[in-house]
Parts: C-alpha cells; sequence; structure tokens
C-alpha cells in the first residue's frame, strides 16, 4: 500500500429525531470524497468503526460504498450519503477508504472522527 494520496474527506452529520427512539438513536451522515490529485483513483472498500455512547463498538467493512466503487478523475468529487444507529449518546465514527490507481497501488485514505450526538442548544446536529 502507498502513502495517503491527495484525496480529501468530508463529512456532515445529522440527527434524525422523528425516526429515533430513546432506546437507538438515528444519524443521516453526508460524506464528500474530493480527488486532488493528477491520476484518477477508484474507491474498492471502506471501514468504519463505530462506537456508542456506552463503549459498545462495532466495525463495519465492505466494497465501495452505497452499492458503487466510483472513479474519481482528477478533480472530481463523489457525494453519497447513508445512515447509522447507536445506542447510546454521544457515538463516534472514524475509518478509512481504500483507494486504487489504474498502476494497481492501492493506498488508505483516512475519513476524519465525528460525532453523533444532539447539539444541545439546536437539538439537531454536532460535527467534530
Amino acid at each position: 500500500m502507498t502513502s495517503s494520496p491527495d484525496i480529501t474527506v468530508s463529512v456532515q452529520v445529522h440527527h434524525l429525531p422523528a425516526q429515533s427512539t430513546p432506546q437507538r438513536q438515528l444519524f443521516a451522515y453526508f460524506i464528500t470524497i474530493e480527488n486532488n490529485t493528477d491520476d484518477s483513483w477508484k474507491l474498492l472498500s471502506r471501514h468504519w468503526t463505530i462506537t456508542s455512547g456506552d463503549g459498545q463498538q462495532f466495525t463495519v467493512e465492505g466494497e465501495g460504498v452505497v452499492g458503487e466503487q466510483p472513479l474519481l478523475a482528477p478533480g472530481a468529487q463523489y457525494t453519497y450519503n447513508s445512515f447509522v444507529t447507536v445506542d447510546a449518546l454521544p457515538g463516534r465514527m472514524e475509518g478509512h477508504y481504500v483507494m486504487g490507481d489504474a498502476w494497481g497501488q492501492t493506498a488508505q485514505v483516512p475519513i476524519p472522527p465525528f460525532r453523533l450526538d444532539i447539539a444541545p442548544e439546536s437539538g439537531e446536529r454536532l460535527l467534530n
């Protein structure tokens, strides 16, 4: 595996109170992946570690994201969204993507950690 290419991952997360219960909180997260290199990179797989507020950890691994393995040309962006539930707040998600280039080289691209919680002042979202 090569060193991480200049690929930027940004995250926005939103609590979904109408679909949540006291025992299970639902969050939608929106990911944008931006290829800042001069080469094309394909998203091959994902690895997430999801931690609930009570310390329970879950690992999610698989090919691509939302059923796709997008190819990002130089300067291109790819955006997708998905959902996650946690049993106790605050939760946390972090992980990485494995990307591949045209020459068969692979690299890990980190996904910045983000918090799954309800912002006390707005009741909506926290991102950090």
